[in-house]
């Protein structure tokens, strides 16, 4: 009776460990199922060098879309949506393709913002997609989806006062928007001076601040902001300011320029 106690606690044992084993086979094929894809890491190297070779973006881009079709994984999404923003700045020609990268990277992000509400990056990218392709879309979308973006930037000044990008969103959506709803060249101007303590070699936050100094009429020191960016040594995202700052900060100061130059009689 003893030796049959004995052998039924050994099956017992054996059972448990072979169930526990199984478990652990179970678990570790589901973390393989929704993994982290190495797409991820190398949009994080892409997104500030993809100046050197454009393309980048259509492979990347096509590669998440179809990793998420069996993957799910936070991180694959942000990156999607990361990507179709870029994508939609720097590959899109036509305003329909723009408008279709945008919707789906604010599409994906809002998939985020449900799956996980305190991604900070995420939410910030479902209010650039938002953003972006209410602009594109025109004036009347842009006021349906003006609400979403500002509380949007709200939560994320809530949730991570140090994430540098969202000051220059907020100075943007401040800087662009008609004061009566909402607008404020002085509220633009505090985002923008806060990102650039963050990050002084944030290019497109120091474009950001000229262009609300000259919307105030402090033409000097506009020009001086706008300069710098031209002057820039160490861009925290060389590709950005190689393909858009740049570019964009000399139109300005050509047309302060042109302005201030006498007129013929």
């Amino acid at each position: 009776m003893r030796r049959n106690s004995q052998t039924q606690a050994v099956q017992i044992t054996g059972a448990i460990e072979l169930i526990g084993f199984g478990l652990l086979v179970v678990l570790l094929t589901l973390s393989l199922a929704h993994a982290q894809s190495p797409l991820v890491a190398e949009l994080h190297t892409v997104a500030t060098s993809y100046h050197q070779d454009p393309s980048q973006l259509d492979r990347i881009r096509d590669g998440l879309e179809r990793i998420i079709k069996t993957d799910s994984h936070i991180a694959n999404l942000v990156a999607l949506t990361r990507v179709s923003f870029l994508w939609g700045d720097v590959r899109a020609i036509s305003r329909e393709d723009k408008l279709a990268a945008y919707d789906r990277g604010r599409q994906v992000a809002k998939r985020v913002v449900e799956l996980a509400p305190r991604n900070v990056e995420g939410r910030f990218w479902y209010a650039t997609n938002t953003a972006r392709w209410g602009q594109i879309k025109g004036i009347v979308r842009s006021l349906f989806l003006l609400p979403t973006v500002q509380e949007e930037i709200r939560i994320l000044l809530r949730l991570d006062p140090q994430f540098t990008p969202i000051y220059a969103l907020a100075g943007n959506v401040y800087y662009e928007v008609p004061a009566w709803l909402g607008g404020d060249v002085k509220k633009a101007e505090e985002m923008f001076r806060k990102g650039l303590e963050l990050d002084p070699h944030f290019t497109h936050m120091r474009l950001g601040l000229g262009k609300t100094l000259l919307k105030q009429g402090r033409v000097a020191e506009a020009r001086q902001k706008l300069q710098a960016v031209l002057e820039e040594t160490r861009p925290s995202n060389p590709a950005d300011w190689t393909l858009k700052d740049v570019k964009e900060a000399r139109q300005w100061l050509e047309a302060i320029t042109a302005k201030s130059a006498p007129q013929e009689g």
